[in-house]
């Protein structure tokens, strides 16, 4: 039986208990993953834990059942809802159904009706698991949805520049519509390591691609499709403007794949072109930006314009051996570095070249390190040195005796220019931090404060920033929020002689009820006992 996870909020933990403890979970198919309290700490709790179901009463502080249950369907359109309430009043029950709730049940319920509700949702998730899981369906879907032609002129666009001939005769062939502004390239990468076991890597990707499709079904002129085992989307923008809420709402789509198909995705998302002929442009610097995963974790959006803004994807990638260095010294360690130096060292030896040609490879080796560091904003006299012949990179190489003091030479200025961009870098997401703590310092009685303001403060998507700011910090930015509230009511209710309703209020708390709440789940007594006791706790 398959076994799904159930999130249980009720203000009175008693009903709760009595709950769990009278119903034969495992026998149901259920496990019940976490229990709430009050409204906000349910949405808090869900979207950590992503239920496939949640129970709830609909009179709770802070936040009623109906308004939790309009956020969770707009973050979790899957998610199911069972209503508790010990109100029997026809216009609840009316907005529960309008807002997608599966079932509203009056209070006291007995054991035989929550299970007849439960036995109901068991069979209807088990059925929309198996429809996305059907390997029958699924292929149905892929061959039905994807004709050959149009997928193999989307291949083309992405690959590399085609003539304008070409490109007007597919468009008018395959009725595809490019007619828009600007375009942005998504590689949408599906991780392997990460998947249900009796689900094949192609069966998932599928399932996250016929996802991705019902997901921008509302998007006219947007394209998905495979390409190189990635899915990948052409997303048409008007303007530019709403790049950060385009790269949080992939963002989005990642966690809902993540409930929904059981596998871990993450976008990477490409710069913007204009014309459809550089497509292949944008899809080059999306491929960069989910290669960045290995830096910035796995399940969210990586947008490249937040992470290499300035790199030119325009040119030809050249060696491979050659790119492999420098991919590396963006991303891998030392010794990633030295061992991709090693095997362009020994792939220069096996090609027994001719002299000319030797020399020539040389010169398009130093050509590009020296672009790699404009592209990147590393000086490159700190790398090669000051402009006299001691500092020509090239002719050192040449003048060098063997491929081994080549390797050995090209190691060093590859391992130089790894510990500039990792120092700056650092430097830049320690700015960026500071900016948002200074931030939160000037705004934190602000009840309004989120993390969509601060993001619109530093100009960044809120995916990108939540993962660099939980990646330095340690601490997610609401519980980075709370905690400074929190020693900041300590400092108040310690020096100054205010009631706690004031104290709530000058920390950011319009709900003085909530704020001791908040209070005593952070220090284990109320903000008045806490006050008596003179910071003891």
């Amino acid at each position: 039986m398959n076994t799904y996870s159930l999130l249980m909020v009720d203000d009175e933990q008693e009903v709760i208990d009595v709950m769990v403890r009278k119903l034969d979970w495992d026998a149901m198919g259920f496990t019940v993953c976490g229990r709430a309290e009050n409204g906000i700490e349910a949405l808090e709790l869900a979207k950590e834990l992503q239920p496939d179901v949640v129970m709830m009463d609909i009179k709770m502080p802070f936040m009623d059942g109906l308004e939790v249950s309009s956020q969770l369907k707009q973050l979790f359109p899957d998610i199911v809802i069972i209503i508790c309430s010990g109100f029997d009043e026809f216009e609840f029950a009316k907005e529960a159904i309008a807002l997608g709730v599966e079932d509203y049940l009056l209070k006291p319920v007995d054991s035989d009706e929550i299970i007849r509700v439960l036995e109901k949702v068991h069979g209807q998730l088990d059925s929309e698991r198996a429809r996305r899981s059907s390997v029958q369906e699924l292929e149905k879907y892929y061959k039905k949805s994807l004709p050959m032609l149009r997928e193999n002129f989307l291949d083309m666009l992405v690959e590399g520049p085609i003539t304008e001939e070409r490109l007007r005769d597919g468009i008018t062939e395959y009725k595809l519509d490019l007619s828009s502004r600007y375009y942005v390239v998504s590689v949408i990468h599906v991780s392997t390591s990460d998947m249900p076991e009796n689900m094949s890597p192609r069966l998932a990707q599928l399932s996250v691609r016929q996802l991705c499709e019902e997901w921008n079904k509302d998007l006219e002129g947007m394209y998905v499709f495979n390409y190189r085992g990635h899915i990948v989307s052409i997303t048409p923008m008007d303007d530019l403007s709403g790049m950060n809420q385009f790269t949080d709402n992939c963002a989005r789509f990642c966690r809902l794949a993540k409930h929904s198909c059981k596998v871990t995705v993450t976008v990477g998302i490409g710069v913007a072109v204009t014309d459809p002929k550089e497509i292949y442009v944008s899809y080059k610097s999306a491929r960069e930006a989910v290669s960045y995963r290995v830096l910035y974790g796995c399940g969210t959006a990586i947008n490249i314009n937040e992470i290499n803004p300035d790199e030119d994807y325009s040119g030809v990638d050249g060696d491979e051996k050659l790119q492999k260095i420098f991919k590396q010294i963006k991303m891998g360690s030392s010794q990633d570095v030295e061992n991709a130096v090693a095997d362009y060292t020994a792939s220069l030896v096996e090609s027994r070249m001719n002299i000319n040609r030797f020399r020539l490879e040389l010169m398009d080796t130093v050509t590009r390190f020296y672009k790699f560091c404009i592209n990147n904003d590393v000086e490159s006299d700190k790398i090669f040195g000051g402009k006299d012949d001691d500092s020509d990179l090239y002719a050192q190489l040449v003048q060098m005796g063997s491929a081994d003091e080549i390797g050995h030479r090209i190691k060093e200025i590859s391992l130089k220019i790894r510990e500039e961009l990792m120092s700056s870098r650092d430097s830049k997401t320690g700015s960026l931090i500071k900016r948002a703590e200074d931030y939160v310092r000037d705004n934190y009685n602000n009840p309004e404060l989120t993390v969509d303001m601060v993001c619109s403060e530093l100009n960044l998507s809120a995916a990108y920033f939540s993962t660099v700011f939980k990646k330095e910090t340690g601490k997610t930015f609401i519980t980075y929020l709370t905690d400074y509230r929190m020693k900041e009511a300590v400092r108040l209710l310690i020096e100054e002689n205010e009631k706690t309703y004031i104290i709530a209020e000058r920390v950011g708390y319009s709900d003085a009820n909530y704020f001791s709440y908040v209070f005593k789940k952070q220090f284990g007594v109320s903000p008045t006992i806490y006050k008596r006791q003179g910071g003891s706790k």
